[in-house]
């Protein structure tokens, strides 16, 4: 094996080490790995670079943006096997997208608040990427993403077209129609229509989060941690009390929860 080692190394040695354990007389599991294979590996990293942000947690997100660094290259020596691509081309490309999307530092254009530079970021995405309209940037927001982000991040570029609602009030009316049919779904029994109606509610709700300047996602998760800590807090409070969480009548269970909160 022509490796040479060190006590420090960079990126050229991590694209060595991937082509290495890539190789036939490699490692067993890296080199029979596909895009496919390793497609929830990529998620899972990325969530868990996410959370070491969360945490305010530098160390980790140093080793967690390690991890998210070798899937790119893993995923591009993949293709690189393939003759398609390299990942000196994704720097390359990505390097390009850049310095043409920011003309207002490597051109002549001037930008000189946020707004203004994502504006012109929009409208040269749109060109660079042929798309005409603006129905055609909405296609664009990926499939993949968690249901809610994409919820608002569709109702963000369709709102630049003026078909929005005028204030957060507005699209909080909206609610209790889609409560009302979405009640009216449960009772008929149709799976189909409560997800469809199920589904609409939750779009409203991230409609509301959109128009308030809050990240949809963010706020679940957040409350979701919240429930979790509570419920915690609610069943060591019941196992002090000798009470049986499971058998315990509702009245008894609410003001557990209410003496936690």
């Amino acid at each position: 094996m022509d490796f040479q080692f060190k006590d420090v190394y960079n990126i050229s040695d991590l694209v060595q080490i991937m082509h290495i354990l890539r190789a036939p007389d490699g490692c067993p599991w890296d080199k029979v790995q596909t895009h496919e294979s390793i497609r929830q590996n990529f998620i899972e990293e990325t969530y868990e670079a996410v959370e070491a942000i969360d945490k305010k947690d530098v160390p980790l997100l140093r080793e967690e943006l390690g991890d998210v660094l070798m899937q790119v290259i893993f995923h591009c020596i993949m293709e690189e096997e393939q003759g398609t691509f390299s990942f000196d081309d994704v720097c390359n490309e990505v390097c390009q997208k850049l310095i043409i999307r920011h003309p207002h530092v490597f051109g002549n254009i001037e930008a000189d608040t946020p707004e203004e530079v994502l504006k012109n970021w929009d409208a040269i995405k749109m060109q660079t990427k042929s798309q005409e309209k603006l129905a055609d940037s909405v296609d664009d927001v990926a499939k993949s993403l968690p249901a809610l982000m994409r919820a608002q991040k569709v109702q963000k570029r369709s709102a630049k077209s003026g078909m929005d609602f005028r204030s957060p009030e507005q699209a909080a009316e909206k609610l209790p129609e889609e409560q009302q049919e979405l009640f009216e779904a449960v009772k008929s029994g149709d799976k189909e229509k409560m997800e469809e109606e199920l589904g609409d509610l939750l779009f409203s709700v991230v409609n509301i989060a959109r128009l308030i300047g809050v990240d949809a996602e963010l706020a679940l998760t957040r409350s979701t941690d919240k429930f979790s800590q509570r419920f915690r807090a609610v069943e060591e409070l019941a196992d002090k009390r000798g009470i049986d969480m499971k058998n315990a009548p509702d009245p008894l269970i609410d003001s557990l929860w209410e003496e936690i909160k």
